[in-house]
Order: structure tokens, then sequence, then C-alpha cells
């Protein structure tokens, strides 16, 4: 007996009106059938989209025989003509809403049990549950669109990249253990007992040594692996676009990087950006917005109070201006909420004093404007007549008027606080518009500090790495060990509504600068020569001025998708504590490939 061919001629999102009368061959999940007596109706779906099909006894019988044994997820293979849909029967919710399948042939490839979920978009089901069955799950139409989104972004990337003469270079996976910023997974070597691998947290010295190595113009989609604690925006593994370039500066290089995201914006959403992007120091964002990574699509701008209440008999305000040891003062700074003090209740209140605590604040002090213009809060009584008109005229205060104030010694404190308070203020009163929707505020945060002094460890950690150059005009000081707090960094983050998306800076070419970055963070001569001496030794070799930026395809798709956790635009996510709930990895090795590493494991109870 010939073996028939069940290949398909189309997929099940192609076809029709204009193809009314071919016979077709199509293959595909059963999404869903109907036995209406006579006729049996069934939803034939693939990757593409879904087309019905249609087994009626009176063209073929054997085939609406086999048709009564098809059930939800059956594999199969049909052919049939294509017709019309029925007045009345069409479906304008598909693109082949108009046309049907009358089926003369199929074939079941595969059967299958009943899914633990429906297979559809709009459901209620547990995640833990669908990271479990990520293989039905994925077969979901909108998690397919995400990861086919995510290809797109990602071939664009590689063409534009390509078009401005970068070219791709893979870097290792097993690589030496680096401090940057994150624990380290390890690696144990079999070939080299008791030795170890690092899988890397960035590909950052192996993209400046192809710098140094005359390479130029370097990109990579690379793999990230960080052993940290996990947020519902974070992965132990993740994925970025790696760029690295020599001799450009922020003013040539973010063209080329401002070009690239007005392409995906284009022609994944056809919206249109307008170029360059609004740029802000460091401090402004701070200052105005209470972060690095401000979403400009609302107002609500942090106001600095200090200056009126520097004389303040109210104590908190007194402690918050004490300078400390280094000589730094704090600050007491507000947010105004014009015309919505009715929309906030005490409960209300409460519960932004509890999260302005959670944020490392003592409290919040809340302050009303009513009706009559008079002023209402816990902290009013402590407010001299001088104070109290300055208060009001430096925040435009009227009648409904909300205030919010936050005080504390450590400025960042204060800043961190009025900044999530501020995203909270602006979700409630809906200024921040829902995921996927509005005009994409894109921005670069530049000027950077260099160096964070930590008050507990006496000690400056690198705001960023320590491979980061300070801007020209600080060279000098940083050379010489002076006003390390107000040296700034020639770092850059491209932020959009809210979410950094990439972040980056010019590198250290000059082993003196090098050495300097060393010195300030606290490392020996010989630890860094133990940490990074093939890094410090190529840089004895000529290295050309140079600069990179990372930046997440995870958060990239996820907004570009309109989702929150960047799991829905992964294949194989892992969940908050690390755990592939599909595969039930991590899981335990046997005695034997432990001997093999030499390496034993200590009892749990021990």
């Amino acid at each position: 007996m010939a073996i028939q061919r069940t290949v398909r001629s189309h997929t099940c999102g192609e076809l029709r009106s204009s193809d009314l009368g071919k016979e077709v061959s199509l293959c595909g999940w059963i999404a869903k059938r109907r036995d209406l007596g006579g006729l049996v109706f069934a939803d034939l779906r693939d990757r593409y989209g879904l087309t019905q099909i249609v087994f009626d006894p009176a063209i073929e019988k054997i085939a609406h025989e086999r048709a009564g044994q098809l059930r939800s997820e059956f594999v199969i293979w049909c052919r049939g003509k294509i017709r019309s849909r029925p007045p009345g029967m069409t479906n304008s919710k598909l693109v082949t809403g108009e046309i049907e399948v009358i089926c003369t042939d199929v074939m079941i490839f595969s059967e299958a049990k009943t899914p633990p979920f429906p297979i559809e978009d709009e459901m209620d089901v547990a995640e833990s549950l669908r990271l479990k069955y990520r293989y039905l799950d994925l077969r979901r139409p909108q998690l397919q669109k995400n990861l086919m989104v995510r290809h797109r972004l990602l071939s664009i990337v590689r063409n534009h990249l390509d078009q401005n003469g970068f070219i791709e270079v893979e870097t290792p996976i097993l690589y030496k253990s680096t401090p940057e910023g994150a624990r380290d997974f390890i690696v144990p070597s079999r070939m080299n007992p008791g030795t170890f691998y690092a899988l890397p947290q960035s590909p950052q010295t192996l993209k400046q040594l192809l710098m140094m190595s005359g390479m130029d113009r370097y990109y990579q989609v690379a793999r990230c692996f960080r052993d940290e604690d996990l947020r519902a925006d974070r992965q132990p593994e993740f994925s970025q676009i790696d760029i690295e370039t020599s001799f450009l500066d922020e003013e040539a290089f973010f063209p080329i990087l401002e070009s690239m995201v007005v392409k995906l914006w284009k022609e994944i959403l056809g919206q249109e950006l307008d170029t360059p992007f609004l740029r802000i120091p460091y401090s402004e964002a701070m200052s105005r917005f209470g972060s690095d990574k401000p979403d400009l699509r609302f107002g609500l701008e942090l106001i600095d109070l200090s200056e009126i209440f520097c004389k303040s008999q109210f104590q908190v305000f007194q402690n918050a201006l004490v300078p400390d040891f280094r000589g730094k003062k704090g600050s007491i700074r507000s947010i105004v909420i014009e015309g919505s003090s009715d929309h906030f209740s005490r409960k209300d209140l409460d519960d932004l004093q509890n999260q302005a605590i959670a944020l490392g604040a003592k409290g919040l002090l809340w302050i009303k404007v009513q009706p009559d213009g008079e002023l209402q809060g816990p902290a009013v009584k402590f407010f001299s007549a001088f104070e109290k008109a300055a208060f009001i005229e430096r925040l435009s205060l009227k009648p409904g008027h909300l205030v919010l104030i936050v005080a504390d010694v450590r400025n960042k404190i204060v800043l961190d606080a009025l900044g999530a308070i501020r995203l909270v203020v602006g979700q409630k009163l809906g200024l921040i518009p829902p995921l996927g929707t509005g005009k994409p505020a894109f921005l670069w945060v530049v000027q950077f500090p260099l160096l964070e002094f930590n008050d507990q460890e006496n000690r400056y950690y690198a705001c960023h790495h320590p491979f980061t150059s300070p801007r020209p005009e600080f060279f000098e000081d940083f050379v010489q060990n002076r006003n390390l707090d107000a040296i700034e960094a020639s770092a850059y983050d491209l932020v959009l509504n809210g979410v950094e998306v990439g972040g980056g800076s010019l590198r250290i070419y000059r082993p003196d600068i090098q050495a300097a970055m060393f010195q300030a963070l606290g490392l020996s001569q010989e630890e860094a020569k133990e940490k990074f001496g093939f890094f410090l030794e190529a840089l004895k070799y000529g290295t050309p001025p140079h600069g990179g930026i990372a930046m997440g395809v995870d958060r990239l798709a996820a907004l570009l998708c309109g989702v929150g956790p960047i799991r829905d635009v992964m294949a194989f996510p892992k969940t908050q504590k690390g755990h592939c709930l599909m595969s039930e990895s991590p899981s335990s090795v046997n005695s034997h490939q432990l001997a093999e590493l030499g390496l034993s494991l200590q009892s749990l109870k021990e």
C-alpha cells in the first residue's frame, strides 16, 4: 500500500476568502471540537493561527467517522477544500473567519491526555501549574506572540548593528570568577581538581579585551548568570544585548543606539519616536523624581523644603539637617497631590507611611489643605507663622491639596522613599498609563556618581563597576585621590517609562586610572592582581578609549509586548526561588559524579 503524504500545504493562519475552491492540507492541534448532530466542527491551531475544519458524512463518510475520535490537543493532518462559511457564521475575530475547510481525509498523528488547564489566553490558572506544564502553556497564542516579538527584536538589532559595522563575537560561558556585584554561579572542573569556573555575570572584561584586540565594534546576545535573590523582573539567567565600541564618546555612540530603538518601536509596534532622546543628569533625576530611572509620563515631582525649615523647632526636621561626620546633610522633601486629598483615607496614608518605613525612612508626614485654606496634619502645630506662609507659597497650595513629606539625615533615604511613593500615588490616581499603552517616554540618565560611600563599612563602592571611567575633567582629582564624593562617571542608563532598559559607560583605558580605582575601592595590589591580573597586564599594551552598553533583552521584549513580568517573554523561566518546576531543577547528582569532581556534600543537618 502506498504511503500517504501528510505534508501541509498551508498554515492555519494564512487562508482567506481569496483561496476559495483550493484543495489544501493542514496540520496542527485540535483547539476545540464540536459535534452538531451530523456535522463535526473543529478549530485547528498552529503558531500561525486557527482555521475551522468541517467533517460532513454526506461528503466523506470515512473522514467523518475518524473525526469522531478527535479530542482537544490531538495532533492531526487533514485535507479538503476551502469554502465560505454560511451566512451569519463568519468570525470577525479571526483573520481566517470567513472560510472553513470541508475535509475529505484526516489522520491522527498523536493523541493527547486532557490538559491540566485550558490552552487559551484568558484563563485563571496558578502560575506554578503553568510553569510545571510550560510546554502546554507555550501553546497559548499570547505566549507564542511574545516569543515571536522577542525573535523580531533580536533580528532587527542584529541587522542594525551589522549595518553600523559591528561584528558578533561569542565569549566563553565557563570563565573566571570576578567581583561584579552579585554572587557567581561556580562550576567545578573535573580536569583541574579543586578549581572552579564561574558563569559570567556579564562579558565585561572580555568585551574590553576585544577592544584592546582592535575589534573596534563588537556585539553579542550574551547569556548572563547571577546568583542573587530574585524579584518579578529578575531571573538567575538572562540575555542582554552587549555592545562595545572604540574611539566613540557619548555624542557619537548615543545616535547609533537611539536609531536602533527607533527601528524596534517602528517595525514592531508601528510607533514613531522622536530623537534625540532627552538627557537628564543623575542629580536632577534624583532631586526631581527620587529615582535614577524616572517615569516622565506624569508629574508629582519632589520639592525640597530644607531651606524653609532650616531653623525649625520641629525635632524631626532639626535632626534631618544635622551634618554627619563627613559634613553631609540630609533633607526635607515633599510631593504635592493637587485636589486629591479626599482620595486618600487615613488607612491609605498609613499604608504609604509603612511603605516609606520599609524603604528606610523613619516615617511619612502628611498635611492637607482645608477648604478654608488652613493646614491640617500632625506636624502643623510645630510650624511658625513664617514657615506656614513660606510652605504654602513654595508649594502653591490650594484647598484640597495633599502634601506628603519625608525628612531624614540620609538624603538617599528621602529620595528613595519619596520616589517609590510617587509611583504608588501615580498608580492610585490613574496617572500612569496601563502596560502597552501611551506614548513611550525614553530618556538618558547621565553623569552618575563614580563612587558611593558606605557609612557602615566606612569604604567606597563603585556605583557601576570598577572599570567605569571618571569623566575626563575629573581624571586628575581621581588619580590624586581627591574629592572622591564629587567625581562623576562617564556612565549612562537608557530609561523607558520608569524602567531601565540598558546601562553602560565609557571604560577606563589608562593603567594609572585603573590603579586609582582599585585603590579607592580598598583593593590591594595583590588582590587586584589575583582577581584581574590578566586584564591589568592587557592595559599595558596599548588600549583605545572605548565604551559600551548592555540592554536587557527580556525587559525590552516585555515592554514591546506590553506585559509585566519578564517570565512572560522567556520560553522556560524559573520561579522566584530559582526553580524550574517543569524539569524539577536544581536537582541532586549521584556520588559517582561528585567523586569525579573531587567533591563531597556536607549533611544539611551539619
